[in-house]
């Protein structure tokens, strides 16, 4: 199965492709973007190299990776993400969006459409999301989509402002998925 187009209400997302390259320096170019996750804004280089490595793991497992995804007019909002994870069918949650974009509840729309289709579709069993325990925006993404907290771990981190208090993993598993979908006053449906 290819990696498929996905629409929610107010977004079209396109599985990442060569001509979004330039999108991605555009969107790493803002150190805010970033700030979870270098500390700093990225060089064309660095880039050029992450775009090589989501296109190389979007193709490892069908239906799972990167898609760049826009609003109307065909306006950019941002990376989403659901490349596979360590483990057999576990998938990771993500979504990198344009500052403009920021608190509109498009991350967690992207999100529980990947966490659809991750279950539905690429049949995955759990689908995990990670980002710097201070990150809180982030992490009520990580909520409100669905998934729960399950651990905090101090992995070897670039020294940003932080990174002391470590990384967070939030986790949903197919069956949690599905008893929250099934319940309409969960809000998740």
């Amino acid at each position: 199965m290819p990696q498929p187009v996905l629409r929610t209400e107010r977004m079209l997302m396109i599985p990442l492709g060569d001509e979004h390259l330039e999108l991605e320096v555009e969107l790493d170019a803002d150190a805010e973007v970033l700030r979870y996750l270098d500390g700093r804004p990225r060089t064309r280089e660095e880039v050029t190299e992450f775009h090589a490595r989501r296109m190389e793991l979007g193709r490892r497992v069908d239906g799972l990776g990167y898609w760049a995804a826009f609003g109307e007019g065909d306006d950019f909002i941002g990376i989403m993400m659901l490349p596979p994870a360590a483990g057999e069918s576990v998938a990771e949650l993500g979504y990198r969006l344009a500052r403009r974009h920021w608190r509109r509840g498009l991350a967690t729309e992207a999100s529980r459409e990947l966490l659809r289709h991750g279950f539905e579709t690429a049949g995955q069993s759990r689908i995990i999301a990670q980002t710097m325990t201070v990150n809180a925006g982030s992490r009520a993404v990580m909520a409100k989509a669905g998934l729960r907290y399950q651990r905090t771990f101090f992995p070897d981190y670039p020294p940003i402002p932080g990174s002391e208090e470590g990384e967070v993993e939030y986790a949903i598993t197919r069956d949690e998925w599905l008893a929250l979908t099934r319940t309409p006053e969960a809000g998740v449906a």
